[in-house]
């Protein structure tokens, strides 16, 4: 865990907690319908975290989800996320999912945003 604050100009970082990933039972992404930062980490605990963006909360857990694949074959629950952003084989994937998912949205609303503004002979 990571705590993040700013002096005048300058950035700041400092590690304030630890955990190894083999100690991780379960990730609860609290609501997968809504657009929220917040999400829990299950260790002997529970840790309520908030992630810098919606978006970087699906990266965190997919990362996550990658090193578990990887390194450790262990099954823990991801929790109350959407399953199409977490999963690499859905249609939103590439190696920069996140822009690549905003950028088809901005697409397609721009589109329809056209399309209703046309007028039909």
């Amino acid at each position: 865990m990571v705590k993040h604050w700013r002096v005048d100009l300058e950035e700041k970082y400092e590690i304030v907690e630890k955990w190894f990933l083999k100690d991780l039972e379960m990730i609860d992404g609290k609501e997968a319908d809504t657009d929220n930062p917040y999400f829990d980490m299950h260790f002997h605990k529970v840790y309520n975290m908030e992630a810098y963006s919606c978006a970087s909360k699906y990266t965190f857990a997919r990362t996550l989800s990658q090193l578990n694949a990887t390194y450790l074959k262990k099954d823990f629950k991801i929790v109350n996320f959407d399953d199409t952003y977490l999963n690499d084989d859905s249609i939103w994937s590439s190696s920069n999912r996140d822009f690549v998912v905003v950028m088809k949205i901005c697409f397609y609303a721009f589109s329809l945003l056209c399309l209703s503004l046309c007028r039909l002979p």
